[in-house]
């Protein structure tokens, strides 16, 4: 032992402290690359610094596999040598962040590899956001959509419409039964927030669209979609890989992310479904709001605010106490803006449907619908973007698994 130590010593005596350094400063490529020195080194598919980081902890892990059961990260892994930027993109959006391989991880600081997968994870997320939003004009915006930013558009706009109504009427007034058309039209209503929710999602499809494409994940069978859509609807890789349940302050596991991430996912698709039923009604049945609390529009946005109110609240909680060495620092304002917006919208609600029969109903309304167009116009270059990636990527690996791996490294 003392002779390995001496020859260990001795080779590093042979390499300065300035060559060790300069040896990481490495560009990984995809397959058929340029090398670093090569012209078209600059082309489009080089990897950002990010980039090359998660590629070099997946090459560490390659050689590791201790985590190939955790979640579906590792045996995608598995099925690649080298690792292009479409690879790491798709990673990187398969990988729930739930810090998992980071605690069990023996490369990671302080030793001398440094591997923190949710780190480097999270940091090409955000670049993948960048890189793929319609207008690319606005990919910056993910960077700059913070918690004031997210406040801040939600004030402005409910002010404005606060003095709307105070150009037209009064904010205190005679009771109206709830009759929220007589303060704002139901068609300026309807094409206003149509608008601005169309565009939202018009950009997210773009960019998802373009996401897919750069995959390249093959021809999907309705299994595949069926699974995707159980793993993304249950958030199946939010238990840890061991059914315990995430890392989150330290290396306790725990399944309260996921159950608050449930919270707010079914609230949020509750009062979606409460705004698409009450469409129904006005349309279809020619029934026009106000409706009773006993309603089906009325039962499921309660619910469904009650749900936007324990996860958000539930979620923020955990992203304040949240491990240091988990996900990237820099997104946090970003992921608190739309927790916040999400609260928001659920308790600004709450109170118009509490107060909807009495004096303060406008002033109400006014704050509700700011919060919401607020949200809205954040969706596209906000946190909301993630589970619109994600889900693709979950898809991409349920197609990916069902083809034969030609490598036949790992252990499917």
């Amino acid at each position: 032992m003392r002779q390995l130590e001496a020859l260990a010593q001795e080779a590093q005596s042979f390499t300065p402290p300035q060559a060790a350094m300069a040896e990481q400063v490495v560009t990984w490529h995809g397959r058929g690359a340029a090398p670093a020195s090569s012209p078209v080194a600059a082309a489009p598919d080089a990897l950002s610094g990010d980039e090359a980081e998660v590629a070099r902890a997946m090459q560490i892990c390659n050689a590791c596999r201790y985590c190939e059961g955790f979640c579906a990260v590792f045996p995608a892994m598995t099925r690649r040598l080298e690792f292009g930027k479409a690879d790491l993109n798709y990673l990187a959006n398969l990988c729930h962040n739930c810090g998992a391989c980071l605690h069990a991880c023996q490369y990671a600081p302080p030793h001398e590899f440094a591997v923190n997968v949710p780190q480097a994870m999270a940091k090409v997320r955000m670049q993948t956001y960048t890189d793929y939003a319609w207008p690319p004009a606005l990919g910056q915006l993910y960077r700059r959509n913070g918690l004031t930013l997210s406040l801040a558009t939600a004030a402005g706009l409910a002010l404005f419409l606060t003095l709307a109504v105070l150009l037209t009427g009064s904010l205190w007034h005679a009771p109206m039964a709830g009759n929220f058309y007589a303060v704002f039209p139901h068609n300026t209503l309807a094409l206003m927030f149509g608008a601005v929710f169309g565009f939202a999602m018009l950009a997210l499809g773009v960019g998802v669209a373009k996401f897919w494409r750069d995959v390249s994940p093959g021809a999907a069978s309705g299994a595949a979609v069926a699974e995707a859509a159980h793993d993304a609807l249950r958030l199946r890789y939010l238990d840890g890989g061991h059914g315990k349940g995430c890392n989150n302050a330290d290396d306790a596991f725990t399944l309260w992310r996921r159950r608050f991430h449930h919270f707010t996912f079914y609230g949020f698709m509750l009062c979606f479904a409460a705004t698409v039923v009450a469409t129904l009604y006005h349309y279809l049945l020619g029934q026009q709001a106000p409706y009773p609390f006993w309603s089906a529009p009325v039962l499921l946005g309660t619910v469904g605010g009650i749900g936007l109110l324990v996860g958000p609240a539930g979620l923020l909680w955990l992203n304040l106490k949240r491990h240091p060495q988990h996900g990237d620092a820099a997104q946090k304002p970003m992921d608190r803006g739309f927790i916040a917006l999400l609260f928001l919208t659920s308790a600004t609600g709450l109170a118009l449907l509490a107060g909807r029969d009495t004096r303060a109903m406008a002033l109400l309304l006014a704050v509700h619908l700011g919060v919401v167009m607020a949200l809205f116009l954040t969706l596209p270059y906000g946190k909301f973007a993630h589970g619109i990636y994600r889900s693709a990527a979950l898809l991409k690996w349920s197609i990916e698994k069902r083809q034969p791996n030609k490598l036949q490294l790992g252990a499917d």
